[in-house]
């Protein structure tokens, strides 16, 4: 039994029953041939959208991206900090201090 949980099989495994999935779904799937007007452009509700590609600058995402990492890591590292162990909960405030003090830069006026 152990040599299910073996990530290659595993991944075998997974794979052959995503595809037999697929197998039996495929017959639901909608069939449209009919290429009819504006089956290639995006749904905006009705609205007729002139062709428009925004290029944000990186200076934009940067902050959110950052924000959100951040904080993704600082919860992974102190909620899997063990409790009895006085030097690792120690690592893991230095680290949430820092990770405060990177925010607090971030998002200064």
């Amino acid at each position: 039994m152990n040599l299910l949980l073996l990530p290659p099989i595993l991944f075998v495994v997974v794979l052959g029953l995503v595809l037999l999935f697929v197998g039996l779904v495929r017959p639901l799937a909608v069939k449209n041939t009919k290429p009819g007007p504006g089956r290639d452009k995006a749904y905006a509700c009705g609205e007729d959208v002139k062709i428009h590609m925004g290029q944000p600058e990186y200076k934009q995402f940067f902050p959110f991206a950052y924000f959100f990492t951040i904080m993704h890591v600082i919860a992974l590292i102190v909620a899997t900090a063990p409790s009895g162990n006085v030097q690792i909960a120690a690592l893991a405030v230095l680290y949430l201090l820092a990770a405060v003090m990177g925010l607090f830069i971030l998002f200064r006026s």
